[in-house]
């Protein structure tokens, strides 16, 4: 009967939520059920026939899950799924809720779960889970993760514990991710990429794990994809990659638009488009063929499901307003925004800019990662017609592009993100495109005020 009270309570507060434009409506269902009976997550996910699948590590994980889905989608399994991006205990155990019948029924067999990093040993202990997808491990609110070595071992801690009839698939590229590997009951499937074409040349500044996990001495590489993720060896105890079971043999990135991709898989190679631009899309999508071979979906649906994936809600979103396109980025540290930055200036087509900077306790308290990204690339002549500057650390970010050598007289700062938002888009022209990087809230906070003007759905109705 708690259990039921729990589900009771969690429906309605969420149904509430959503009728009344609430907030909480994401993550608070889902803690108001576990205060009235701590076990709703363990007690809802024993009743999946099919188990579940969780995505965890520092960027990608949504997108990961939106392929994973559209996959699940070409064979006629639609799991439960915390779409909102709601990581938390709190957040996954509302997905649970949505999902469940009054009885406290799971209506699919199948969950499929986006966990965050620090969450990931009390989730596994309540679901687990029949594949576990690590995507990377980059810095990342320091403020409530700490160091890397201490997100790291949150993750082996909850791999340590999973059967061996669970599957954990690996980014063989990152050194702290492929270490994970040793030493599993759980089988052990590596992901990366054999493209030399797509080396960086050189070591990013933001590159985060520099020294072996082995034995400490500094890691030589071979190439260098993006940050730390490349082809490395040790040279004092021979740590190496591992060598990719699934990989992309061949890649094309078309700009802003697309990349073309050639996969390998001990099943079968087959070729498939990607609707999404930048490198990191292309290890989302190998995430996302391992995990689907893993739960015996044939490659025809897997090609299928991920050539039909747009973009997840805030991460390269297209919105089209009145005749003009804004492309909407999330930046969360200093990797991810530089490969945003990257992709975006790919074209050297100048660009008009609006980014958003929270320090809300979800986006991090901590702001000093901004003088890690490389925004000196944002200096170069003719690359930014014009940048609106806004958020809660709008000052910040403004003194940051200051002293990497912005044009001054081409920035403007404005503390309320709607006024600058109505003002950045007053200055793009119909056919052109805004391109708005905010931290996790502001996407959060921009989308909501987007919805309101009528131009998105909100995201449950996705």
């Amino acid at each position: 009967m708690r259990l039921l009270l729990a589900v009771w309570m969690g429906k309605l507060y969420m149904h509430l939520a959503r009728a009344f434009h609430m907030g909480g409506g994401t993550s608070f269902p889902g803690i108001l059920a576990r205060k009235i009976e701590p076990a709703t997550l363990r007690k809802l996910s024993l009743r999946l026939k099919q188990g579940a699948v969780m995505v965890t590590g520092t960027n990608g994980k949504t997108t990961t899950n939106k392929m994973l889905n559209n996959i699940l989608k070409q064979v006629g399994i639609s799991p439960i799924y915390n779409l909102s991006g709601a990581n938390l205990p709190g957040g996954v155990t509302t997905a649970f809720l949505d999902h469940a019948t009054l009885m406290g029924r799971p209506k699919s067999d199948l969950a499929l779960l986006e966990i965050d990093e620090a969450a990931m040993p009390r989730v596994a202990a309540d679901v687990v889970p029949r594949v576990v997808i690590v995507t990377n491990f980059f810095r990342d609110q320091l403020d409530r993760y700490g160091e890397l070595d201490h997100t790291v071992a949150l993750i082996r801690s909850a791999l340590a514990t999973l059967p061996a009839s669970s599957t954990v698939l690996l980014n063989a590229d990152d050194p702290l991710v492929s270490s994970l590997g040793k030493d599993l009951a759980a089988q052990v499937i590596y992901f990366g990429l054999e493209d030399a074409r797509q080396e960086a040349g050189e070591k990013f500044q933001t590159a985060d794990a520099k020294f072996c996990t082995n034995c400490g001495a500094e890691y030589s590489y071979s190439a260098v994809y993006y940050g730390h993720l490349g082809k490395y060896r040790c040279p004092r105890c021979g740590n190496a990659r591992p060598d990719p079971q699934i990989y992309a043999s061949s890649i094309e990135i078309e700009g802003m638009q697309r990349s073309r991709i050639h996969v390998v898989t001990p099943q079968k190679q087959f070729s498939l488009t990607l609707n999404l631009p930048a490198l990191y899309n292309v290890y989302n999508a190998l995430a996302a063929v391992g995990a689907a071979l893993s739960l015996g979906i044939e490659v025809e649906a897997i090609r299928k499901g991920i050539e039909s994936v747009s973009s997840a809600f805030g991460r390269m979103e297209k919105i089209s307003i009145e005749g003009k396109e804004v492309v909407m980025a999330l930046v969360k540290n200093p990797t991810g925004f530089n490969e945003v930055l990257h992709t975006l200036l790919s074209d050297k087509q100048p660009k008009k800019l609006m980014i958003l900077i929270n320090d809300n306790p979800a986006d991090g308290e901590d702001v000093s990662w901004l003088w890690d990204v490389d925004f000196e690339m944002l200096a170069e002549p003719g690359i930014v017609e014009s940048t609106v500057v806004s958020g809660i650390r709008a000052g910040d970010m403004a003194v940051r592009l200051k002293y990497a050598g912005a044009d001054v007289g081409r920035l403007r700062i404005d503390g309320d993100f709607k006024s600058a938002f109505r003002s950045a888009l007053a200055g793009v022209n119909p056919g052109e495109t805004l391109y708005v990087l905010p931290t996790y809230t502001a996407m959060l906070d921009l989308r909501k005020f987007i919805h309101k003007m009528g131009y998105v759905k909100n995201f449950w109705e996705e």
